[in-house]
C-alpha cells in the first residue's frame, strides 16, 4: 500500500476502488475527499486522528428572511449584526424553502424526506401530539452516532413524543411539545425540559438565552467526547408566537413602522378561491391595519397572542424585538467556536423551519405557498473551505440539507433521500444546478395518509389552506393548488418578488407553465409520491 499525503492527512489507498481524485483548485473537495478516503480505509468509521468536520445546525422558529438585515426585502430598521457577520463568512441563499410549518420541516430535516415519505408519522392526541415508529421512520442522526459522531439536540422538539435520546442523540436538552401539551405554549419561559432522558423539570429563564448557554457548554466540550466530531442541532423556540422579546429588547425599534402590503385586503386577482377569504387584518381607527377576529394563525397554537387593538407596525416591532436575542445568541455561539479553535473544522448552517407573513396576502401565518409565508433564511459557512461573502440565488429546499451533511461527513446516505447535496452550489454559488426544488403541503398528514388527495374539505388544513405542490426553479415559482378547478400560479420572483401577478394565464408564459408543471410531476414521481395519481384537474 502506498501512502498519499494531503496536507496533514496521510491516506493509504488499498486499491483503485478506494482512490480519490484531488483537485488543487477545490479546497472544499480536498477536505471532503480526505474524509471519504479515511472512511473507505476504516470501513466507514473514523480514524484515531479524527479530521471529519463538526456540523452545527442553528434552527429558529417562524423566522422570516425579512428579519435579517443582510437580506433583500428586510425592514430598513432591522438589525442583526451577528447573523450578518455569519453571512459575510459564508454563502447566503436568497430562496430557501425549508418547510411549510413546524412539524413537516423538522421531519424533513430528520429524515431527508418530504411529508409523504415519512412513514407512520402522524398527529395524535391533544395538539401538538404526534407519534411515529422509529423502525419505519428512522432519523439520520442515529447513523451519524454509529459512524463515530457525537450527536446532540438542544431546544424545541416537534416530531413525535419519542425525542430519540440514546438512539439518535448522545446528549439532549429537550422541550418536548408533543409529549407535554399543557406546556406547549411556553415558548419563552418556564419550559418543561428533559436532560438526557431524565424526568422533565420546569426551567425558568428566557428560553433563547438558556439554549444559547447550553449550546456554548457543548461546543466547549461539556457533555461530549472530545475525540469525536460532533453534530449539534440547536433548535430555538423563538421567534414563534407570542413573539416575546427579552426584557432588554422591549424598547428596541420604538418608532419603527412598516408599509401596508399591497394585497393585505381582498380581492387578490389570479389567486385561488381560498385566498379571497383570507382576512387576518382590517382597517383600524387610524387607517393602519389591525388584527381582525379572522386572524389565521391560531392553528399553530398562537391564539393566546391575539390582541385586536394592536397595529401591524406594533406587531412587526415586537416580532423583530424577539429576533434580537436570537441574533445575540448566534453571536455568542460563534464566539465559542472561535475561542475553542473549531471554526475551521465546523460547518455552520443557520436557517429556520419556515418564514412568516405579516400582512402580505392578508396573512399573519405561515402555511401558504407564498414567499412571505414560508421563505426562510439559509446561510452556510465554513471559512477556509467554502467561499465567503457569496450569495446564491438558486432555489433550494430543506430536503437538501441532510444529503449535504452526509457529503461533508464523508458518509453514504443510509436510504434514498428526496433532496440533493448542496456542495457544488456551496463551491460555486453562481453555478448551474440541474435539480428542481419541490415543496409539498399536505396539511397535517404524513406518510401513507398522503397517498390520495382527499376531496374538499378533507384536503384543507383547519386554517383553510388546501394541499398544494410548489416548484421553484431559476427565477420562477409554480404553484398547483390540489383542489379541482383552481388556477395554476406562476410568479417571476425577480420581477415580482411580492408575488402579486399570476402569470399562469399569460399566453407568453404558457411554455414556462408547461415546463414547471412537468417538472413538478417528475419530482413527485422521483420521490415516490403516490398522490401524483390523484391530482385534481386545474382550471382550464
Amino acid at each position: 500500500m502506498k501512502p498519499v499525503a494531503i496536507g496533514r492527512c496521510t491516506i493509504c489507498l488499498a486499491s483503485a476502488r478506494h482512490s480519490v481524485e484531488i483537485r488543487r483548485s477545490s479546497p472544499s473537495m480536498m477536505r471532503i475527499a480526505c474524509f471519504v478516503a479515511v472512511l473507505a480505509i476504516a470501513g466507514g468509521h473514523a480514524s484515531a486522528a479524527e479530521t471529519r468536520p463538526n456540523i452545527l445546525l442553528i434552527f429558529t422558529d417562524d423566522q422570516s428572511y425579512r428579519t435579517l438585515s443582510c437580506y433583500e426585502g428586510a425592514e430598513s430598521w432591522a438589525q442583526t449584526p451577528n447573523i450578518d457577520r455569519l453571512a459575510a463568512r459564508g454563502v447566503r441563499f436568497t430562496h430557501a424553502y425549508i418547510g411549510t410549518w413546524c412539524m413537516p420541516s423538522r421531519v424533513t430535516l430528520l429524515t431527508g424526506l418530504h411529508q409523504y415519505g415519512a412513514k407512520t408519522m402522524r398527529m395524535d392526541g391533544a395538539y401538538p401530539g404526534s407519534e411515529y415508529d422509529p423502525a419505519q421512520c428512522p432519523f439520520w442522526p442515529a447513523v451519524f452516532r454509529k459512524r463515530g459522531y457525537h450527536t446532540a439536540h438542544i431546544g424545541k422538539w416537534h416530531s413525535g413524543r419519542d425525542a430519540g435520546f440514546g438512539r439518535d442523540w448522545d446528549h439532549q436538552i429537550v422541550w418536548n411539545r408533543p409529549k407535554h401539551p399543557a406546556n406547549a405554549p411556553n415558548y419563552y419561559d418556564n419550559q418543561l425540559l428533559s436532560v438526557d432522558g431524565a424526568e422533565p423539570k420546569v426551567v425558568p429563564g428566557y428560553s433563547t438565552d438558556n439554549y444559547t448557554r447550553w449550546a456554548i457548554d457543548y461546543i466547549r466540550g461539556r457533555h461530549r467526547e472530545p475525540a469525536k466530531p460532533w453534530y449539534l442541532w440547536l433548535c430555538y423556540s423563538g421567534v414563534h408566537a407570542p413573539y416575546m422579546p427579552a426584557e432588554r429588547h422591549r424598547q428596541d425599534y420604538r418608532n419603527a413602522t412598516v408599509a401596508t402590503p399591497a394585497d393585505i385586503y381582498p380581492p387578490r386577482p389570479g389567486k385561488p378561491g381560498y385566498m379571497q377569504q383570507v382576512a387576518a387584518w382590517e382597517k383600524g381607527p387610524l387607517g393602519e391595519p389591525v388584527l381582525s377576529d379572522k386572524a389565521i394563525g391560531s392553528e399553530v397554537g398562537d391564539d393566546f397572542a391575539r390582541d385586536r387593538g394592536r397595529s401591524l407596525s406594533a406587531w412587526s416591532r415586537q416580532y423583530h424585538q424577539a429576533v434580537r436575542a436570537l441574533d445575540e445568541g448566534v453571536g455568542r455561539v460563534l464566539a465559542a467556536l472561535e475561542e475553542s479553535g473549531q471554526v475551521a473544522n465546523t460547518l455552520v448552517v443557520f436557517t429556520a423551519d419556515q418564514g412568516y407573513a405579516w400582512g402580505q396576502h392578508g396573512f399573519r401565518a405561515k402555511l401558504a405557498p407564498y414567499d412571505a409565508n414560508i421563505r426562510a433564511p439559509l446561510i452556510i459557512s465554513m471559512p477556509g473551505t467554502l467561499p465567503e461573502g457569496q450569495v446564491c440565488r438558486t432555489p433550494v429546499g430543506g430536503a437538501d440539507l441532510p444529503p449535504t451533511f452526509f457529503g461533508f461527513a464523508g458518509l453514504e446516505l443510509p436510504w434514498p433521500m428526496h433532496g440533493h447535496d448542496l456542495t457544488s452550489l456551496l463551491k460555486n454559488p453562481a453555478g448551474d444546478w440541474p435539480h428542481t426544488t419541490l415543496l409539498p403541503f399536505t396539511a397535517d398528514q404524513f406518510g401513507s395518509d398522503c397517498d390520495t388527495v382527499p376531496a374538499p374539505p378533507g384536503n384543507r388544513h383547519k386554517s383553510g389552506v388546501p394541499w398544494y405542490i410548489l416548484v421553484a426553479r431559476g427565477r420562477y415559482k409554480y404553484i398547483r393548488t390540489l383542489e379541482a378547478g383552481e388556477p395554476e400560479e406562476l410568479y417571476d420572483l425577480l420581477a415580482d418578488p411580492d408575488e402579486l401577478t399570476n402569470l399562469a394565464a399569460d399566453s407568453a408564459c404558457r411554455a414556462t407553465v408547461q415546463k414547471l408543471r412537468a417538472a413538478a410531476l417528475a419530482e413527485l414521481s422521483r420521490t415516490g409520491a403516490k398522490l401524483r395519481d390523484s391530482l385534481p384537474p386545474v382550471q382550464e
